[in-house]
């Protein structure tokens, strides 16, 4: 089971990848099948690593590579085939947000100070994730159904759909970067406390 779970996580690095030439080459469908695959792998390793009880060091950083890569590198490619500033902008703020927080660890842990995930009534960084993929899904969904709509089979409902995985795609973004901002301004108060007390001790 530890092979298997570790083999998602490198499965979704993996697609990571995969999924910035088949946008460059216009194979939308391949591109949308290659996120979902990743996004659900990141539930499913989760998920069975907690209840098999095979969480390793390794697994735990290939999941987060694995999370942060699936993300960034696709949302870099939407930008250029989207360069509008409502999808731009916060694409910008959501990959310096994440280069911030693996700042404040990365100096917490030069100081051999862990910096557990901010407590809350619930996760952030749940909702800034889940959101992220429900955008990313959207908005690959929307370039997929494009290649299907013709000036022969072009019809009002093809327009509709099109035009809700629009805006279910911006409105998910900026969503999840109104919570990523949020955890971002909880991590730094952890940070500062995390510091406080390092040097009373």
């Amino acid at each position: 089971m530890k092979f298997f779970v570790n083999f998602l996580s490198a499965f979704r690095i993996a697609a990571s990848f995969a999924i910035i030439p088949t946008l460059m080459f216009q194979l939308y469908w391949t591109s949308l099948i290659l996120f979902v695959l990743g996004a659900l792998s990141d539930f499913f390793d989760g998920f069975l690593a907690r209840k098999y009880n095979v969480c390793t060091k390794l697994g735990g950083v290939m999941d987060h590579i694995g999370d942060k890569l699936l993300v960034v590198n696709t949302l870099i490619m939407l930008t250029v085939m989207m360069p509008v500033w409502f999808i731009v902008v916060p694409v910008i703020i959501l990959i310096a947000r994440e280069l911030y927080v693996s700042g404040l660890r990365e100096f917490l842990g030069t100081q051999k100070i862990e910096m557990p995930v901010p407590k809350a009534r619930f996760s952030l960084g749940k909702v800034k994730t889940t959101f992220q993929m429900i955008t990313i899904t959207a908005f690959l969904g929307l370039f997929a159904l494009s290649t299907l709509v013709t000036p022969e089979t072009i019809s009002k409902s093809y327009l509709m759909a099109m035009n809700l995985l629009s805006q279910i795609g911006i409105i998910g973004l900026w969503v999840s970067l109104l919570a990523s901002v949020w955890s971002a301004t909880q991590y730094t108060f952890t940070f500062v406390e995390k510091l406080k007390k390092a040097k009373k001790k």
